[in-house]
């Protein structure tokens, strides 16, 4: 689901908030609980979207449960880890609750999650995605759905442009063609060829530096990539999107999310997950719609992540919290949320209900992580570096210095930022 940036806000103080805590050496414990059970238990998560499936999960949990209470807990994205953070730091986390990438080494390690237990069996999901999840031996987060990105566009709009519909071999150059051939022919209209995802690196940068070649951090997690020529250049094609006109500025998108921009008519492309899904079918363009594959830099390439249901290392209901998370990570829930168009479960073999689900191809996304996918960049502290990335390279996309510039500097502070891990 939903981009696994951090809140830029609450990045740089994660790690002093959830510093101190106890260190983790639970176990995990029977996830197969008695179904007598009798607890209430809180559920958070942040995508609203995602509500209705999230609905339909504990209405099908209690089936199997019905003396277990579960309560969500709703928080809009960009204030969702600052309240973990506080509820971290005083032992209030909520009883199971939505874990991303590169917040789960910060959690694992200052002892605040629960090993999954024995209930959940890892070679139901992509092992990718269970390493994820795991730290020092030990597997704490049950993946939920995994995500690639692709181009969602508007066809309604590239007709009314005059402008033919893109191919699965486009490249860089077509892309930036078509968004600045559909900007100029619609800018009466306040239309734009493509809104770049300016609000974090999953749904565009990162993809635009590994298709050109570069890296955001090196394999061994040690060094920053920002300041290799090829990251650069990755770079510096978002900037030349927004430079034209082809893009609105980052103020703009700011102001307006590139969803919105989309969904309202007035971005025929945009680059997202496959999160967006249940967003889209709700919209009023929905039958405009087509989704086509990243256009090709030097490379094809995507960036890959998935999220994860975790349990408080000190929930008071720790058994239904287990039962509960192990009920999330089953095939049934994989298979509702697949059919609801929620997100694309990570469960094995539970993906087609998914594709299913809209009237565009989602097999893109498929393709795209069987073919291209590299996995997504993290650190044990990546909250640090997130926060530099997100300080310094909106100078770079609006202009305000030069890309070269803004990379150098981003490398250096990320380099400083890696090496007090």
């Amino acid at each position: 689901m939903r981009k696994a940036m951090l809140a830029a806000g609450a990045a740089v103080a994660a790690a002093a908030l959830l510093a101190g805590c106890s260190s983790n050496t639970g176990s995990g414990s029977d996830a197969t609980a008695d179904h007598n059970l009798s607890a209430s238990i809180s559920y958070a998560f942040w995508d609203v979207n995602q509500k209705p499936a999230m609905d339909a999960l504990i209405k099908d949990f209690n089936s199997e449960y019905p003396n277990i209470k579960v309560t969500e807990q709703v928080t809009p994205y960009a204030n969702y880890f600052t309240k973990l953070q506080t509820q971290g730091s005083s032992k209030t986390l909520p009883d199971v609750f939505w874990m991303n990438g590169p917040n789960f080494q910060l959690y694992a390690s200052n002892g605040l999650l629960e090993p999954i237990g024995s209930g959940i069996d890892p070679a139901n999901y992509p092992k990718a995605l269970d390493d994820l999840y795991s730290f020092d031996g030990k597997q704490y987060g049950v993946p939920k759905d995994f995500d690639t990105i692709a181009v969602f566009y508007n066809k309604a709009l590239f007709d009314k442009a005059g402008v033919a519909y893109p191919t699965a071999d486009w490249t860089w150059d077509e892309y930036h063609q078509k968004a600045k051939a559909i900007s100029a022919k619609l800018k009466a209209q306040g239309v734009y060829g493509t809104a770049s995802g300016l609000s974090g690196g999953q749904e565009m940068y990162y993809n635009t530096i590994l298709q050109a070649g570069g890296s955001i951090i090196s394999k061994d997690g040690k060094k920053s990539g920002y300041d290799d020529p090829k990251s650069i250049a990755g770079l510096q094609f978002v900037r030349d999107l927004i430079a034209d006109g082809s893009s609105p500025t980052p103020s703009q998108l700011s102001d307006t999310p590139q969803d919105q921009w989309f969904i309202n008519g007035k971005s025929a492309m945009f680059w997202s997950g496959t999160w967006s899904n249940a967003e889209l079918l709700k919209s009023p363009i929905v039958k405009d719609i087509a989704v086509v594959q990243l256009p090709k830099g030097e490379t094809n390439a995507t960036v890959i992540h998935g999220l994860a249901n975790v349990v408080a290392k000190d929930s008071k209901n720790k058994s239904a919290a287990l039962a509960f998370q192990a009920y999330l990570g089953g095939k049934k829930a994989a298979e509702t949320q697949a059919k609801m168009g929620a997100a694309n479960p990570a469960f094995n073999g539970t993906q087609q209900a998914f594709v299913d689900s809209a009237p565009y191809d989602l097999s893109i996304f498929e393709k795209a992580a069987t073919d291209y996918s590299y996995p997504y960049p993290i650190s044990k502290n990546t909250a640090a570096w997130n926060k530099a990335e997100n300080d310094l390279l909106p100078d770079a996309f609006s202009g305000k210095r030069p890309v070269a510039e803004v990379a150098k500097d981003l490398a250096a502070q990320m380099n400083a930022d890696l090496a007090k891990e």
